[in-house]
């Protein structure tokens, strides 16, 4: 599976926005057994997001199911070095998911106890944000 990038956008580049409160959507652990749930608000790249995933399908050498549960819509430019100020905004890089508090990033099912909360910890250690391991019966 390659990088995850948006088919189509409506706008080529946006502002950047607020990222502030706790998620009121995609919350809960809705399809696997397991979650990795966010701590803080951040922006996680669409590289970050893949390099958590090999590390899942890796520690668990392709068996089990794994859920993605965030998406990278929002466009982040950057201008090229030695470029004076003005001039417009810069081209888009690359693309980044919004993540609050309490958002689900990945889910994970069909493995047993212990290799579901390493795969998720291994995962985490590849995200810019804190992260907490969710049993689905916990919740």
């Amino acid at each position: 599976m390659a990088i995850l990038l948006p088919k189509k956008t409506l706008h080529r580049k946006v502002k950047k926005g607020k990222n502030e409160g706790i998620a009121t959507r995609c919350n809960t652990v809705a399809f696997g057994d397991y979650g990795l749930m966010s701590l803080d608000n951040e922006r996680v790249t669409s590289k970050q997001i893949e390099a958590a995933r090999q590390a899942i399908t890796r520690y668990i050498k392709r068996g089990g199911k794994i859920w993605i549960r965030i998406f990278p819509h929002t466009p982040v430019t950057k201008k090229p070095l030695d470029v004076k100020m003005g001039s417009g905004k810069g081209e888009p890089q690359f693309f980044v998911a919004k993540v609050k508090a309490g958002t689900m990033m990945f889910e994970i099912a069909d493995v047993t106890d212990e290799q579901a909360k390493e795969a998720l910890r291994l995962a985490s250690h590849k995200l810019p944000v804190r992260c907490k391991i969710i049993k689905k019966e916990e919740f």
